[in-house]
């Protein structure tokens, strides 16, 4: 079984111990992302975010494992999270991860047909909710998530600075525009913007 790994964060500059074969390729499927999650250390990290987040192309790479459920454990592994959050879509047995962590259905049908034209048995993804809103009892936006970032303690905000900056140059999200407009992150060359 031939299974891909969906990334769009740290996964690609720092995948750990995850077995996968090759390099990140460009050219995974399109998901909403934005940086509208909170990790442990205070980063906003980047999740799939139907309500905040914008169209990005995704990198992909393919696992060392030929069963979904190893696929699944080796991601959950470095992701460092339960297995209830890892996505996936199985097309060899037509299920995948809606019934347990319902994300909307636009991210199931574009993952599903993405795989299908790439002639894939499966898919996994790191499946982490948005956690803006419940970490800091504001409703996210950018200029909330801004002002987030500016009052973090020095330490905490240069981790989390270079998070953002380390991100791959195709994910061009609302919250990534600004803070590059205001000088807090590097504009990346190809974002076409000013």
């Amino acid at each position: 079984m031939t299974i891909a790994i969906i990334a769009w964060g740290s996964l690609v500059w720092n995948p750990g111990a995850l077995p996968y074969n090759g390099d990140w390729q460009p050219g995974g499927p399109e998901v909403s992302l934005e940086f509208s999650r909170v990790s442990r250390d205070c980063r906003l990290t980047l999740v799939i975010d139907s309500e905040n987040g914008v169209p990005v192309n995704t990198r992909f790479a393919l696992s060392k494992r030929r069963k979904l459920q190893d696929a699944i454990a080796d991601l959950r592994d470095r992701e460092g999270t339960i297995w209830d959050r890892i996505g996936f879509v199985d097309l060899a047995n037509e299920e995948n991860s809606s019934k347990v962590f319902p994300q909307p259905e636009p991210t199931f049908s574009t993952i599903q047909a993405w795989a299908k034209g790439q002639k894939l048995r499966a898919v996994v993804w790191t499946a982490l909710p948005p956690s803006f809103e419940k970490e800091t009892k504001k409703a996210f936006s950018v200029e909330n998530a801004a002002r987030y970032l500016r009052g973090l303690p020095e330490s905490a905000r240069k981790v989390a600075v270079e998070y953002l900056d380390k991100a791959p140059a195709e994910v061009c999200t609302p919250l990534r525009l600004h803070l590059a407009r205001q000088g807090i992150i590097a504009r990346q060359e190809n974002w076409g913007v000013t």
